[in-house]
This record gives structure tokens, C-alpha cells and sequence, in this order.
């Protein structure tokens, strides 16, 4: 090959990114940089699916299980600790893989994050106060109003991605939306797009039944484990959002349940909502993994 190439695989969560990236690394012989937020931090393994040792089948993977919840981590950190991995990989393989759903931490690393206005400390407290006082939920219709695009995609329950897109507008006039899908960086290798879809109620049996596995595995004994780093930015998501409701005696063990499952059904959609707006993107059903390994050779030769 002429070129270096970077195999996107995107798609919500259970619909079985894991499993395809894996069997095409296989094939390409290259490893696999994980976009997910969260499953690089090792004490969260049961609420994020974090891939085990037998799922990564001896494929090299990079942000799986390498650091401290304690420690804050961004999309901007994994554009460039992304960018190093890349540039070593290329060094000795022609294709590297990319997997994950973290619409944020993908664009990071294929189209660069814009530099982002400074804000005033005095914002961000003013918002939070209004978080404390008036809750997340006015935060987010004024989200809405702002910057109904960003407000799309992010977990109405997500108050510190909500606060930030706020602060960006409220000391710049600019939306977060806008700043965040301007002029694309340049990289020194292509880009090729796979995306995984499924009917959606078969992708909401998926899910459900991922959520009753979690809770068998341990997902509340995990979750009270992580009370202690509950403010960190990778536990405001869902999946332990529900869990610290029940802990703090706002729902029972039944309804934490029922808003695990309904939650993570609408996280998938925004997922989707998100990843079909690239239309460099070529949809699969997940299981037609040779499909798209031919698609793939096709792009890598032409």
C-alpha cells in the first residue's frame, strides 16, 4: 500500500463493535486504538463492557484498562496520546484500527478538536450554582435553545458536558456544535468509515440483556466501589448515573433497573444520531464481517 490507512469501525453500544474489530484486525494484522471514554480506566470494567482478555482474542489494543479513574482524561488528551500511538503503529504496519463509540473522541482523532475560546472562572461558577439551584434539567433546555445540535447528542442527565457547551456560549456567542465541526485538521493518513447497524428493536433486546449481564457481574457492588470518584467526568454517564440514584435513595433497586435499561436505549440512539451525520461513513449489519473486509480491501487498493 502507498499510503497509511486508519479503519474506522463506529456504531452504539452492544450492537458488537468489539467482535468485528477484532476479527478485522485479525485479517489486516494491525492493532486496535479503543474511542471509549471510558473503558481505558481500570476500575471500571463492569458498567462500561470493557473487552476481556479472551474478546481481544492476543490483538493489541491501546486505552483499554491503562489508567486511573482519579486522573481526569479528555477528548483532547486522546487526539494527541492517539496521534503518538498512530504514528508509532504506521512506523511498521500500513493499516491501524479504530473502534469505539465515543462520537467525541473519534472526531478528536480523525478531524482535530478547534481550539476553544478561554473562559471566565466567574461562568463556569455562575452555571454552577444554577445546577445546584435550578437543577440539570434547566440547564438543559437552555442547552437546547442555545445550541439545539450539541444538545442533540449529549445525555440530558450529563451536567458537565451540558455546563461546558454553556460556558462556551455564553462567553463567546459561539455554539459548541459549531466550534467542534469546524475546518478538519490534516492527517498524514486516510480515513475509511464502517459503520455497524442493526433493526432497531433486535439492537434493544442486545442492550437489555448487556444490562441484566452487568448486574449479574457485579455492576452495584462495582458502581459503590466508585462512589468515592462519582464527580470524576467518566462516571457522570450512564450506566452508574442510575446506580448512585439508588445508593442515595432516590429510586429503588427496581427502578435504578428499569432507567439503566431505558437510558442506555437512548444513548444508543444519540450514538447513531451522531455517527450518521458523516456521509464518508458505509453501513453493515455487524455480522457480515467479510463484506466488509472486502468493502475495505477495495478502499485500501484504490
Amino acid at each position: 500500500m502507498a499510503t497509511k490507512a486508519l479503519i474506522v469501525i463506529v456504531g452504539p453500544t452492544a450492537v458488537g463493535k468489539t467482535r468485528v474489530s477484532v476479527e478485522l484486525a485479525k485479517r489486516f494484522s494491525c492493532a486496535v486504538i479503543n474511542a471509549d471514554s471510558r473503558q481505558l480506566f481500570k476500575e471500571m470494567a463492569i458498567g462500561t463492557a470493557k473487552p476481556t482478555e479472551a474478546e481481544m482474542q492476543g490483538v493489541k489494543h491501546y486505552f483499554v484498562d491503562d489508567r486511573s479513574v482519579a486522573v481526569e482524561f479528555s477528548a483532547g488528551k486522546f487526539e494527541q496520546e492517539a496521534l503518538q500511538v498512530l504514528a508509532e503503529e504506521f512506523r511498521e504496519k500500513d493499516v491501524c484500527l479504530m473502534s469505539g463509540g465515543s462520537g467525541l473522541y473519534i472526531d478528536a482523532v480523525c478531524l482535530g478538536l478547534n481550539d476553544f475560546p478561554a473562559v471566565d472562572p466567574a461562568v463556569r461558577q455562575e452555571l454552577n450554582r444554577a445546577l445546584q439551584e435550578k437543577g440539570v434539567a434547566a440547564l438543559y433546555r437552555e442547552l437546547r435553545q442555545a445550541d439545539p445540535d450539541y444538545a442533540g447528542q449529549v445525555s440530558p442527565n450529563n451536567a458537565q458536558r451540558i455546563i461546558r457547551a454553556l460556558e462556551i456560549y455564553r462567553a463567546s456567542g459561539q455554539t459548541y456544535s459549531s466550534l467542534r465541526t469546524g475546518m478538519a485538521a490534516k492527517r498524514n493518513f486516510n480515513i475509511h468509515y464502517v459503520g455497524l447497524e442493526m433493526p432497531r428493536a433486535d439492537l434493544y433486546a442486545r442492550i437489555n440483556e448487556r444490562m441484566d449481564q452487568m448486574i449479574a457481574k457485579g455492576l452495584f457492588a462495582e458502581a459503590e466501589r466508585l462512589l468515592p470518584y462519582r464527580q470524576q467526568n467518566a462516571l457522570q454517564t450512564v450506566g452508574y448515573n442510575e446506580v448512585f440514584m439508588y445508593f442515595d435513595g432516590r429510586v429503588d433497586k427496581q427502578e435504578a433497573i428499569r432507567l439503566l435499561k431505558r437510558n442506555s436505549r437512548r444513548y444508543a440512539k444519540r450514538q447513531l444520531t451522531w455517527f450518521k451525520k458523516n456521509p464518508e461513513t458505509e453501513w453493515f449489519h455487524p455480522q457480515a464481517v467479510e463484506q466488509i473486509y472486502q468493502h475495505l480491501q477495495q478502499q485500501l487498493h484504490t
